[in-house]
């Protein structure tokens, strides 16, 4: 879709994503287990809705529309309606309109891409939230929960853990296919906790994990399918973490930026958001990103750019095959050559196209419908110098982000630019 007026993302606001591991999470072995709680989905939709709000200065009554990405609400905390809930934040935003946006891992992509459709239709200021609690069940329930984003009746059965079998098999096949071992993986792993150690908002900043550790099954990285056939190819740590957390970002119209006040950074202007989706439970080639590839294509074609003017991408690495798979399909290397670009530092924090520079789903965390808000926010931040340890060297220009639902089903790819 061609952009006749101009959205920026003025500003936002982020939580810690937090889950067994993180130093906050409060679970059995937790000394405050007992006497305090995790935050729950509301407290996370409030908080991020009026951060967002004060991190650009503006009274939340001036905001025209707003969008909640969610996924799982209903499952892991009995609990619909997000819209509503989220025009409960602060008075200011009674009778707001709010939509609930769903689309499995790519909800918050898709609450951006709703945000730019809103400013295209004439909204000036759009408040685009996205979170999930995820750590109210125990893992087999919630796998069983988050399988809901496959094609449930002829998916579900392929083992007790759905989504990890799913991107087993996309291990094997592409090893199959391309002549590599699962152990190519690894440089994809240790860069994203690398990256995440360096973030303090990140769910794994206190756990560390090597190319060697990573690329080898042990006690603390174990291979867990039950399914036989694909048990070998996928270990805990090519996994993304299952997180709790929130994310909200401010669009804005040249209207919109007008009335903002003091904000912590210079707007970052979003040049094309392009949504694609595949029929569920139906992929073509398990070694091929086809749908983002399809999202990639349109949103390249819109802005005018190619794969070469990127220069900080966020993408989907909800496992380490996702990554370099993504990569492949978004032309910053060919196929069957998405595990070398970590193996050879290009996606590291110095290398030539920095991917997941916060750590990334597998490391930084995956709280579902707060993860494609994130990645934009990311981007933002690091345009505008404000990731502390893990601020690029020189601030990009030009970036991309690549929120994925379920098995590359559905897909946002949103092109960044700051002038």
């Amino acid at each position: 879709m061609n952009l006749s007026r101009r959205v920026t993302i003025a500003g936002g606001a982020i939580t810690p994503f937090i889950g067994k591991f993180h130093p906050d999470f409060i679970w059995k072995k937790h000394p405050d287990f007992g006497t305090r709680e995790n935050p729950t989905l509301e407290q996370y939709i409030h908080e991020v809705a009026l951060g967002a709000c004060q991190n650009v200065g503006i009274d939340p009554a001036l905001v025209d529309r707003g969008y909640v990405g969610n996924f799982v609400g209903e499952l892991f905390s009995n609990q619909g309606h997000l819209g509503s809930m989220a025009a409960a934040a602060h008075e200011g935003l009674n009778y707001t309109p709010f939509t609930r946006v769903e689309g499995a891992c790519a909800s918050g992509g898709l609450g951006i891409a709703a945000g730019v459709d809103a400013i295209q239709a004439g909204a000036d200021i759009v408040l685009v939230i996205g979170a999930e609690v995820q750590t109210t069940r125990n893992a087999k329930e919630g796998a069983d929960f988050l399988a809901r984003a496959s094609h449930y009746e002829t998916e579900r059965g392929l083992d007790p853990f759905t989504f990890p079998a799913m991107f087993a098999r996309r291990t094997k096949a592409y090893c199959d296919k391309f002549g590599v071992t699962p152990e190519a993986l690894a440089p994809i792993v240790a860069k994203a906790y690398d990256n995440a150690n360096r973030n303090p908002n990140a769910h794994m900043r206190e756990v560390q994990m090597t190319a060697e550790q990573a690329g080898s099954a042990s006690d603390k990285n174990p291979c867990f399918l039950e399914n036989e056939e694909l048990n070998p190819w996928l270990r805990v740590g090519d996994c993304s973490q299952v997180s709790d957390g929130g994310c909200a970002i401010i669009l804005c119209s040249d209207k919109g930026l007008e009335k903002l006040g003091e904000c912590q950074g210079d707007p970052v202007d979003i040049v094309a958001c392009e949504v694609a989706c595949g029929p569920l439970g139906q992929v073509a080639d398990l070694t091929k990103m086809d749908v983002t590839a399809a999202a990639a294509s349109k949103a390249y074609a819109q802005a005018g750019w190619n794969a070469t003017d990127i220069e900080v991408a966020e993408v989907h690495d909800c496992f380490s095959i996702t990554e370099a798979l993504i990569c492949e399909a978004l032309g910053f290397c060919g196929d069957g050559e998405g595990t070398q670009l970590a193996a050879e530092g290009a996606t590291s924090l110095n290398g030539r196209i920095p991917v997941n520079t916060g750590g990334g789903l597998m490391a930084f965390g995956h709280p579902v419908g707060a993860t494609g808000i994130k990645q934009a926010f990311e981007i933002f931040r690091q345009m505008n110098g404000l990731c502390g340890d893990y601020q690029l060297e020189s601030s990009p220009a030009r970036g991309l982000c690549a929120n994925m639902g379920g098995d590359d089903r559905t897909s946002v790819v949103t092109l960044l630019q700051k002038n």
